[in-house]
């Protein structure tokens, strides 16, 4: 399978971000727990240098938490100040308001000097498609201020959102880069739902996914779907049809129903947590 998605609105809203960075002091970069360093944006970097920078391992209740500790170790290790957080429950969320005063604390000691008080910290939040930027900024607000949706591609244009006095918040679209240099990064988008699912082959998909939990979370499936793990993954498929039946007329197993069901139960935390990429992967 080859992945590439990139339409036209995303050109546009780079450009755009580059226009704002002027007027942020800090870039809140959400990444997804599950697969941290393939949910970044390579351009962030670019965009991002000079700025404080925040990193959120956003959906961290469905990756590993011993994983999601490396991860947060390996980000601060780089310099960013990093959170585990869970927008949707709302885990993590408190901490934040702290952690961006402290991420820009030299530039609020700056204005300080300069007589400049109260004045809020302005933050660009980013990440890729169907990150949970919304849901995120919604949770930080109390209030729901940014569209959501669980599709990539929600967000269109930007808007500003007040928090409190002490911070204002730009919301971007969700932005993937023009090429991806990996197929591997391609295929773990697509696993957590980044690039859309219409131009996806799925039976594909779930059978890569099979492929990568009999290696790293082997008897997981075989509990979950009451089946022996076959090494072939289309039997492994066939198999998750035909216990889940999964049937088409004429009792034929319906293969495309069964990686549509393999693939929603890893999305939504079904089959346990799952961190798709380890640390010592980019050492």
């Amino acid at each position: 399978m080859h992945f590439q998605w990139y339409p036209g609105h995303m050109t546009k809203a780079k450009r755009m971000m580059q226009e704002d960075i002027k007027l942020i002091d800090l870039v809140i970069e959400l990444v997804d727990a599950r697969i941290p360093m393939s949910s970044r944006n390579p351009d962030i970097d670019e965009l991002g240098k000079n700025k404080a920078r925040l990193i959120l391992l956003n959906k961290s209740d469905l990756a590993e938490d011993r994983q999601n500790d490396a991860w947060a170790a390996y980000f601060k290790e780089k310099g960013y100040s990093v959170v585990k957080v869970n927008s949707k429950k709302g885990g993590g969320i408190k901490s934040i308001h702290a952690v961006i005063q402290e991420a820009c604390k030299e530039k609020i000691e700056r204005d300080r000097k300069r007589g400049i008080l109260n004045r809020p910290v302005r933050a660009m939040v980013v990440g890729i498609p169907n990150v949970g930027k919304s849901t995120f900024i919604n949770a930080l607000a109390g209030k729901a201020c940014a569209k959501t949706g669980n599709k990539p591609g929600v967000t269109k244009g930007k808007q500003w959102i007040r928090l409190n006095k002490n911070v204002e918040l730009l919301d971007t679209p969700g932005i993937l880069w023009p090429k991806f240099e990996d197929q591997t990064v391609g295929l773990r988008l697509a696993f957590i739902g980044s690039i859309k699912d219409e131009i996806l082959n799925t039976e594909e998909l779930a059978a890569e996914m099979i492929q990568f939990m009999k290696k790293y979370y082997r008897g997981v499936l075989a509990e979950k779907y009451a089946i022996i793990e076959s090494d072939d993954p289309y039997q492994c498929l066939a198999d998750i049809a035909k216990s889940r039946h999964c049937l088409l007329r004429g009792n034929e197993l319906d293969m495309g129903k069964a990686a549509i069901l393999l693939v929603d139960d890893f999305r939504s935390g079904r089959l346990g947590r799952i961190t798709l990429e380890f640390p010592e992967d980019y050492k």
